[in-house]
């Protein structure tokens, strides 16, 4: 992953996310966490995961793990909120370009979380 210094939380949480042991980033949700993963494959191909806790522990059975790798390439913390863009890879190879938004609260955890992936679209 590279290094942005802006976005601490989300350098975390792909850390965490590209791990043998992805469910790490339940430690780092607040009470009150809501998400929407906007999530294409490509060709028209997408899915949108939603929900509380219970939502992204969903979402974190049916993903691939230790398989892709995140890169934030550039990143802002503005009123609470970081924001990133970034790119997954797989073997080394491009994969697809994300966003990823959280809110935190007061105590540094994820509040909200947007993330949208394609693999149609690469910022490099």
């Amino acid at each position: 992953m590279s290094e942005t210094n802006q976005t601490p939380v989300l350098i975390q949480w792909f850390e965490y996310m590209d791990s043998d042991d992805p469910d790490r980033v339940l430690t780092m949700i607040s009470k009150d966490f809501v998400m929407s993963v906007q999530f294409s494959k490509g060709d028209g191909q997408s899915a949108e995961f939603v929900g509380d806790r219970d939502g992204l522990v969903a979402y974190l059975a049916q993903r691939e793990k230790s398989v892709l790798i995140h890169h934030i390439d550039a990143g802002a913390f503005v009123d609470g909120v970081e924001l990133s863009l970034g790119r997954t890879t797989r073997g080394g190879e491009f994969e697809a370009s994300f966003n990823a938004t959280a809110q935190l609260d007061s105590e540094g955890k994820v509040r909200r979380l947007l993330i949208a992936r394609t693999p149609e679209l690469s910022f490099s």
